[in-house]
């Protein structure tokens, strides 16, 4: 894919995003998603004007973290081990995948030992697919009440990973489902908690997000092109 191509790309996303916000909410913010790219296929990113990418797995992007660094900030977005918490630190703006007590005290404390405080997003579960992770909507207040004393986490607000299916009916409800629990969330003003990003849409499904009030979608698939 061309520079040229790639820009297109970029800016028939972000319009399509204006579009289906619709004036009801500020249009979300893009995150490419670049894992499997090379930072050579990444770089020329930078040039349509994308500056926040989303890597899923810690080993691939550290290994091209120093070509990215510079350029992108860079969220870690898929599931996290807690043996992988302590390079990433200092490396990443945020982590948007906190699902557990246990790994939510990992990132507390190497971000305190690093100095830092750690932006981080809670995933919830939609759908209540296992698989995926995420705290069920109905425990999310207890698990952030839990969680909000740790001083290395700086809880942003929410993110979410649709299931893969055509029923736009059943996504549209789980979009609208998600934007309920954040807004409830938002309107406890719980203490130690900053509602204020919530992070749902991918390739397939970024407009239904959009207009539910993402405040970022990740997407990968719809700017690079499938794989094979």
């Amino acid at each position: 894919m061309t520079p040229e191509e790639l820009t297109n790309r970029v800016a028939r996303i972000r319009q399509e995003l204006t579009e289906a916000s619709d004036g009801r909410y500020p249009a979300p913010r893009l995150i490419v998603v670049t894992k499997t790219h090379s930072a050579e296929e990444i770089l020329p990113l930078a040039r349509a004007g994308v500056t926040e990418i989303g890597e899923n797995r810690v080993q691939e992007l550290l290994g091209k973290l120093d070509g990215l660094q510079d350029l992108f900030q860079i969220h870690l977005i898929g599931r996290l081990q807690r043996n992988k918490v302590k390079p990433i630190i200092g490396n990443v703006c945020m982590i948007q995948s906190v699902d557990s007590e246990p790994l939510a005290m990992e990132i507390h404390n190497r971000a305190l030992a690093a100095g830092r405080r750690m932006p981080v997003l809670i995933e919830v579960s939609p759908a209540g697919e296992a698989q995926k992770g995420g705290v069920p909507f109905g425990e999310t207040e207890a698990f952030l009440k839990r969680i909000a004393p740790l001083e290395g986490l700086e809880i942003r607000g929410l993110m979410a990973v649709m299931p893969l299916t055509e029923d736009r009916e059943y996504l549209d409800g789980l979009f609208a489902r998600t934007r309920g629990l954040f807004d409830r969330l938002r309107d406890r003003n719980l203490g130690g908690v900053t509602m204020e990003e919530l992070s749902m849409g991918m390739s397939g499904d970024y407009r239904l997000a959009a207009a539910h009030g993402a405040t970022m979608v990740r997407v990968g698939s719809a700017i690079f092109g499938p794989r094979g």
